[in-house]
């Protein structure tokens, strides 16, 4: 590099290693030098054009190689200031891009040195400021100047593939010269200086399939006909070289995979010439029987296939077509199959390609044609009808065992095969048909009435006598045809009104139209005839006109009705019908005779309805006597509660008796038994205890001593006689004991006892009293019938209850119960 230093009117050059391009700064410095420049403000405030004044210093662009590898800093170049006196008191700065880090300059000296490696490719050149300064004041002795320091490249980058590796296709087939892809690869040196960015391209690996241009890295193909069934894929290898390819040039390479794209080049063919299949003949309609394939080595579209049946005497039984992949040709049955008529088929098929190319129809035809053989095979199949269905029209009148059709069914697996015939009874709940067993004749079995079931769909099967497990049905339709068996009627139930008492002018004769309704159904349809049924022919009062429309006019004769007169007419309608056998009717019109307002408008038709004032409505008059009814039902009700406060607990005009007799036939209850059931009480009051009872179950009549204490009587002979006048005394004296006595006897089973109870059963009425007592009269038979009880001890007990309630008859007489 150079450096210029201005001294006087002179110049002084420093050499450095590069001669020639000293050269040419020299000049360019000396243009700069003597050239003139317009400055204004500079020597002359009116801006004059006066000669170049002289600088202190200039200088030019600087060069440096990139890439240097020494070990001592690269010398850049040298500034200098001819106020420089070599004394050191000029200082030299440098500033700008890479000042410093890049770049460093002799601040006594102004050498400048290159301290890193200079790569062009990251930065082609650096911007940098100088400037001459008194070192010991610093002030600046010249203006700061700018230079430039420029990185000259050199051939340091190889070209790169920056995509790679890359990916092509090209259909097979593809004739010299076919374009398949354009690489380019960059390289990063400078492109404007020398060649190292000049790059050549190259094949590698990859002929003689494919070639590449060498300056546009255009791949083309180079070897004709190639076939993507013989090979598909290849994989090239493209160099690019800089230099122009020279020798000693950089190269890259990258990799380059081509795939053949397939055309359709190659026809279909079946593997097999003839095909065999088989199918029952019982199949359904629509079956699959098999699967055929022409193979295409051809792929995608260019391998679609359309199978047809262009021959053969089974066209009209089968069918093919095309699976959803478009490879396989599927035979469906299109016609039911009978392997008694025909046995075998055969159908000639067409395997062809849906997608041709032009430019290879010489490589066809891209059709092929096999032959397939289908069997049908026997099934044991259920009776057939001759027909698929039955329609059959009866009139409704039809009499009953009337055979109306006659169906017939056949095996045809075997002939003269016995069928019996049958109705299935879910198609046929009400049972209205029968069929012959053998002979299929359907009949009916009830009358048939079109205006309840019009339509009758019955199913009818058939049985095969050697296998009853092969059974055929046929479906059969019944419609029932009408015929006129009704009479026609009133479309409804009919009532009519006059006014009572209208004047001659106020009288409507129309009062009702009517209409009749048939339940038939003729074919020319309806049409009613309307008269006054004959006993009415002559009626003074109302009369009738036929509208020939199924309609007809009730009309009054006369004015002048009267409720208190008749209130209600009965008018008798005489109704048929056009069709034949004729049917009639009599049907009856009420007419009422009501009142009305002044425009003919009812009020009323009832005579009592006067008495009740006309803004009385029904439904006040319902809540009216609905309030009466709630009255009356709780009148009633407190006179019932009344009349049970009032009635006595007893009646004094009737015996109020009841007898309750216990048996106690328990035995082996042991000591239970003898705590229960203590005689010594009987004999001994003072011994009887009140809360002495039986431990096992509890009797259902309890004694009246377990509500009273026991008081000491004077009774001392312990008989029966003493315990119940002791009683009869406590009771006397208690004012809260109950009004009812009770009286329990202890009996033994054995002879003697019967006569005595019998007497103390005899016992009537006696003497009345407040409380019930015995009278003297009964103290005889009881202690006779305690001593009968002491005298059977032997015996097994039975405990017999006999509970008297007595209540008061009257003052003089009362009841002893038993």
């Amino acid at each position: 590099m150079s450096a210029l230093s201005r001294h006087g009117d002179g110049f002084a050059l420093a050499l450095g290693p590069r001669v020639a391009t000293l050269v040419l700064a020299v000049h360019l410095l000396q243009w700069q030098v003597q050239g003139l420049i317009r400055r204004p403000g500079i020597g002359d405030e009116r801006g004059e054009l006066l000669r170049r004044a002289k600088r202190g210093w200039v200088w030019n662009q600087f060069f440096v190689l990139e890439e240097y590898t020494g070990l001592e800093p690269l010398y850049i170049g040298k500034l200098h200031s001819d106020m420089d006196r070599g004394d050191g008191s000029i200082k030299y700065i440098l500033s700008g891009e890479g000042a410093g880090t890049m770049f460093t300059i002799d601040d006594s000296t102004g050498d400048i040195h290159a301290i890193q490696r200079l790569d062009r490719e990251v930065k082609a050149q650096y911007v940098l400021r100088a400037q001459a300064l008194q070192r010991q004041t610093g002030q600046p002795l010249e203006p700061e100047s700018e230079f430039i320091v420029k990185i000259q490249d050199i051939n340091d980058n190889e070209p790169k593939f920056l995509d790679g590796p890359y990916h092509a296709t090209v259909p097979e087939m593809s004739v010299i010269g076919t374009s398949v892809i354009q690489l380019t690869a960059t390289d990063a040196d400078d492109p404007t200086y020398g060649n190292s960015a000049r790059v050549v391209y190259s094949i590698l690996q990859g002929q003689p399939y494919f070639s590449v241009e060498p300056r546009t890295g255009i791949v083309r193909v180079s070897l004709p006909d190639m076939d993507r069934e013989v090979r598909e894929n290849y994989s090239v290898i493209i160099q690019a070289k800089d230099m122009g390819g020279q020798l000693g040039g950089l190269a890259g390479t990258t990799t380059l995979n081509i795939t053949l794209t397939d055309v359709n080049d190659n026809p279909p063919k079946f593997a097999q010439k003839l095909y065999q299949m088989s199918v029952p003949e019982s199949a359904p309609v629509g079956s699959v029987v098999g699967r055929i394939r022409a193979k295409d080595r051809d792929e995608g579209i260019n391998a679609e296939m359309r199978y047809t049946i262009i021959d053969g005497d089974g066209r009209d039984c089968f069918d093919i077509s095309t699976d959803p992949t478009n490879q396989f040709g599927i035979i469906t049955i299109k016609k039911r199959l009978d392997f008694e008529s025909k046995r075998s088929y055969t159908l000639k098929v067409e395997g062809a390609n849906t997608h041709l190319d032009p430019r290879f129809l010489s490589r066809g035809p891209f059709s092929d044609v096999t032959i397939v053989h289908v069997s049908v095979e026997d099934v044991d199949e259920p009776p057939d009808f001759d027909a698929p269905f039955y329609f059959v029209e009866v009139p409704e009148d039809l009499e009953i065992g009337t055979v109306f059709k006659t169906v017939s069914a056949r095996d045809p697996d075997v002939a003269n095969n016995s069928i019996r015939y049958s109705i299935e009874r879910a198609s046929d709940p009400d049972k209205y048909f029968y069929i012959d067993i053998t002979s299929g004749a359907l009949m009916t079995v009830q009358s048939l009435d079109r205006e309840l079931l019009s339509w009758h769909n019955i199913t009818i099967l058939a049985m095969e006598m050697n296998n009853p497990t092969q059974i055929g049905s046929v479906s059969v339709t019944v419609k029932v045809l009408d015929v006129n068996d009704n009479p026609p009627e009133l479309s409804q139930y009919y009532e009519a009104f006059v006014c009572e008492s209208a004047k001659a002018g106020q009288v409507r004769p129309l009062i009702q139209t009517v209409t009749a309704v048939d339940p038939d159904d003729p074919l020319g349809g309806q049409h009613f005839y309307y008269s006054l049924a004959p006993e009415a022919a002559n009626n003074p009062n109302f009369t009738l006109r036929d509208n020939q429309d199924n309609s007809a006019w009730i009309l009054t004769r006369r004015g002048g009705f009267s409720q208190l007169d008749q209130s209600v007419y009965y008018l008798p309608i005489f109704i048929s019908d056009g069709e034949q056998p004729v049917q009639t009717s009599t049907s009856t019109l009420t007419i009422r005779v009501c009142s009305c307002d002044g425009d003919g408008n009812v009020l009323s038709c009832n005579a009592e309805a006067y008495t009740l004032p006309v803004s009385l409505s029904r439904g006040a008059l319902i809540a009216i006597l609905a309030c009466i009814f709630v009255l009356l039902v709780m009148i009633l009700l407190i006179l019932s509660l009344r009349n049970h406060r009032k009635k006595p607990y007893l009646s004094d005009e009737e015996e109020n008796v009841h007898e309750n007799i216990v048996r106690y036939d328990d035995e082996g209850g042991g000591e239970e038994d003898t705590e229960a059931f203590d005689i010594a009480a009987m004999w001994n009051p003072r011994e009887a205890h009140a809360g002495k009872i039986r431990q096992d179950m509890l009797p259902e009549i309890e004694s009246l001593s377990r509500y009273v204490p026991q008081p000491c009587v004077g009774v001392g002979d312990g008989n029966v006689h003493g315990y119940v006048l002791a009683k009869l005394y406590e009771a006397d004296l208690d004012p809260c004991a109950p009004p009812y006595d009770s009286l329990q006897t202890y009996a033994y089973e054995g002879e003697g006892l019967g006569g005595r109870v019998a007497q103390l059963a005899a016992v009537r009425r006696l003497q009345r009293r407040p409380r019930l007592r015995l009278p003297q009269r009964l103290g005889a038979p009881l202690p006779e019938a305690g001593r009968d009880v002491r005298g059977a001890g032997g015996e097994r007990p039975a405990l017999v209850a006999l509970s008297a309630r007595c209540q008061p008859l009257d003052e003089e007489a009362s009841s002893a119960c038993l």
